[in-house]
């Protein structure tokens, strides 16, 4: 069998399987919920007169934590600015928007990119609706947020790894 497609059960596993039960890897969200959110308009009613194509700022970032009973908490920390061409700040939201997910029978080698590819990717579509709907109600036309290449994200944090030298097991990271 070549390495690529060995799996690693564990004793728990082993022993399920001398039992009859099935050890199909399974994932689940629990829940999703947001964890903070902040809209800032600070100076309005100014810079609700728009006038010309305000400049946007997005940046992302996913964490992920572990728990107890295979479950795993997954943060999506998502910040987005528009200056005026002036450089005036006409509005700023951040939001932390989180999942809970439960993975069971994974290979330990696919958790971390589930955490941090798959994951966020579930949680996403939620988090840019709270984001739009909170960009509307401070006054603006939605913010609709392009989607994110989580694994391209993940790649690039794998590669900045490999170059610092840092631990390429952890669970905790940012994309």
């Amino acid at each position: 069998m070549s390495e690529a497609s060995m799996v690693t059960i564990t004793p728990e596993d082993a022993e399920a399987l001398a039992n009859g039960a099935d050890v199909t890897p399974q994932a689940g969200i629990l829940a999703q919920y947001v964890k903070d959110l902040s809209f800032e308009n600070p100076n309005a009613p100014a810079s609700l007169q728009g006038q010309g194509q305000p400049k946007l700022e997005v940046s992302v970032n996913v964490n992920a934590r572990a728990g107890d009973n295979d479950m795993f908490e997954v943060e999506l920390r998502i910040t987005a600015s528009a200056r005026s061409e002036a450089g005036a700040v006409l509005f700023a939201v951040e939001l932390l928007y989180a999942g809970l997910f439960r993975l069971s029978g994974a290979p330990r080698e696919a958790i971390e990119p589930f955490l941090l590819v798959e994951a966020p990717r579930i949680l996403f579509p939620f988090a840019r609706r709270v984001i739009a709907d909170a960009v509307r109600d401070g006054g603006f036309p939605p913010l609709m947020l392009d989607p994110i290449d989580f694994g391209g994200l993940y790649i690039q944090q794998l590669e900045q790894r490999r170059q610092g030298g840092s631990d390429a097991g952890s669970v905790v990271g940012n994309a």
